[in-house]
């Protein structure tokens, strides 16, 4: 196997998609953010003194998306059709679940948009609640799933988590 990212001599390269078959794209990642039981409580109560939470986490995650390429060296620029976020709250293991979906109609596939929008919208989170929680934990950042191009369809095993 052969990354794509790098040329024979052995340096960084932005990969030529230009042959490549403009087909409808779809990935889906996810995050979460873990934290004490009262911080969630604020959180899902909107009881926090900075506003809605989820609502603004939400936001920085659909601006992240739209920003990939200028965060991460040698992702292309795309032609977002839809960025979503839906940030779940999980009493069961004191965390807030992001998951992102991102599509487009182009040449190169959308996960690492997904894949950013699902981070910043849990370091969002992060951001707001730092003050009255420091011991957050961000983790579980993975793409679910991804639809077209060459490569088809990818679901990711829950059990190779």
């Amino acid at each position: 196997m052969q990354l794509t990212h790098i040329d024979a001599a052995g340096n960084a390269q932005m990969v030529d998609v230009t042959a490549k078959a403009l087909t409808e794209r779809i990935a889906v990642a996810e995050s979460y953010i873990e934290m004490q039981p009262e911080t969630l409580a604020l959180i899902a109560s909107g009881g926090h003194k900075k506003g809605d939470v989820l609502a603004v986490a939400r936001i920085a995650g659909i601006q992240a998306a739209k920003r990939c390429s200028d965060l991460i060296p040698l992702c292309h620029p795309l032609m977002l059709t839809s960025v979503k976020l839906h940030l779940a709250i999980d009493t069961d293991n004191n965390r807030v679940v992001v998951t992102a979906t991102c599509k487009l109609a182009g040449q190169t596939g959308v996960e690492m948009e997904a894949l950013t929008a699902a981070s910043v919208a849990a370091l969002t989170i992060y951001d707001m609640c730092k003050a009255v929680d420091k011991s957050m934990l961000i983790g579980g950042v993975q793409v679910l799933e991804k639809h077209g191009g060459k490569s088809g369809h990818y679901q990711l095993n829950k059990g190779d988590a």
